[in-house]
């Protein structure tokens, strides 16, 4: 099929290379120049493994191609996906003004019957509202307006395996209104149901724009559940690794997503629960479960900041080494990455902040120009008053705990991820404590 793909960011353009990969014939649209000229130059502007050389073969064998003009993208497509950010209001709720605008432009371009599905997490009614929104615009134009059918079709991709989780999902959700889009999106996924065998759920629109924020706030409220044991088990002198696995052999409970730890981040999980609760409220409805789940998260950041005072008393110029800056491993994505909160808050108690990660400096550096970097992780610990792992890359749950030891000023490790060996950090003679491992220190 003839498929655009509106905004190149992370689920856009991995959208994009996999469908063309699949046989399709894409267009990637954005507005950003600067994103165009290095798509168009071979340069994916994000780093997701396995992206590069996706791109570079789809690109390569005509597959997919980019532009900046949306009248081109529109006359293109059979369908169109909108893959633009919908970041949040101060309020909670998501800022819907670009899906907005998209949908007013492709019922103003459309010159035949195109399909328009929602890529982007948007709150349940967000299709009758485009729907509506696109009436009006078909009504101001007239006999010459085309029909454009609203869908939606959430992505359940997960940063760092992104392109294995689009190729290879295990599930593909559709909502429609009308025959034809319910057919196209059959014909977009045949391929991939084909290659793949995965579930196909088909539902109406409103429920496939529901299925998307309650998976994100069930799997964010697993993981402020399970960090709320690893506070009591700390308390108890428990351990929250044996306690997760044991819950996790419940067939009805399962291992997933209860890793305890420094608390979730991206763009995701945050916003989606902050965009869930505002919908249930505009609905009349009190979530006040996802209320709990957000403190709980906020909480775990503060956890890390007084297990330092518990051991330096006070943190005014100390110098303290984190270890990863991305909110998790495989990707240099910073949003509400909790290292990041770290940091702002050491600064402003005037902390001298090292910080490491793989892939993710050059962010930093924008964000936080007074974080000094480094690119080896002993080398950012040399010296330091105590080391925080806020990201569980390889690079450090590897290191070597005799060598990290003898880089640190005090040996005070703070393992915000709970990926090295306690008990071998404290044969070490490091000072170690992880989350929920009340344990070792009893």
């Amino acid at each position: 099929m003839n498929i655009s793909i509106v905004g190149v960011g992370h689920v856009g353009l991995v959208t994009a290379a996999v469908l063309a990969d699949y046989g399709h014939t894409v267009m990637g649209l954005d507005d950003d120049a600067a994103k165009l000229e290095a798509l168009r130059s071979g340069d994916v502007p994000f780093f997701e493994p396995g992206l590069q050389e996706l791109v570079d073969r789809v690109t390569a064998d005509g597959s997919l191609a980019f532009t900046g003009d949306l009248a081109r993208a529109v006359d293109h497509a059979e369908v169109v996906f909108v893959c633009v950010g919908t970041p949040g209001l101060p309020g909670g709720g998501p800022d819907l003004r670009f899906i907005e605008r998209v949908a007013v432009e492709v019922a103003q371009h459309a010159t035949r019957d195109v399909v328009l599905v929602e890529k982007s997490t948007v709150p349940a009614n967000t299709g009758a509202r485009l729907t509506q929104v696109i009436e009006r615009e078909q009504q101001r134009r007239g006999s010459d307006a085309a029909a454009v059918h609203v869908a939606s079709n959430p992505e359940f991709l997960r940063e760092g395996v992104a392109v294995k989780d689009t190729a290879e999902p295990d599930r593909i959700v559709y909502g429609t209104a009308s025959d034809l889009a319910r057919e196209r999106l059959r014909e977009v996924y045949a391929p991939m149901v084909a290659a793949v065998g995965c579930p196909v759920v088909e539902t109406d629109v409103p429920t496939a724009e529901l299925i998307k924020h309650a998976s994100n706030a069930f799997l964010a409220t697993r993981l402020s559940f399970i960090n709320a044991v690893a506070n009591v088990c700390d308390k108890v002198g428990a351990d929250i690794e044996l306690v997760a696995q044991g819950m996790g052999h419940d067939a009805r409970i399962g291992h997933a997503f209860l890793q305890a730890g420094i608390g979730y981040g991206g763009s995701c999980f945050p916003k989606d629960v902050d965009a869930f609760l505002h919908l249930s409220r505009s609905v009349g409805y009190d979530f006040g479960l996802l209320d709990e789940v957000r403190q709980i998260n906020a909480g775990q950041r503060q956890v890390v900041l007084d297990k330092l005072r518990d051991e330096l008393w006070h943190l005014t110029d100390k110098t303290i080494a984190i270890l990863g800056a991305a909110f998790k491993p495989g990707t240099d994505d910073l949003r509400e990455a909790p290292a990041i909160y770290l940091a702002e808050a050491l600064l402003e108690e005037g902390v001298t902040v090292r910080m490491y990660d793989p892939v993710a400096l050059g962010g930093v550096a924008t964000a936080l120009p007074d974080v000094k970097l480094f690119d080896d992780p002993l080398v950012a610990c040399r010296g330091a008053h105590a080391v925080v792992i806020a990201t569980e890359w390889e690079q450090i749950r590897s290191l070597d705990l005799s060598e990290l030891k003898a880089a640190l000023g005090y040996p005070i490790v703070i393992d915000g991820r709970n990926c090295l060996d306690g008990r071998a950090a404290m044969d070490a003679g490091l000072h170690y404590h992880g989350i929920g491992r009340g344990h070792l220190r009893s």
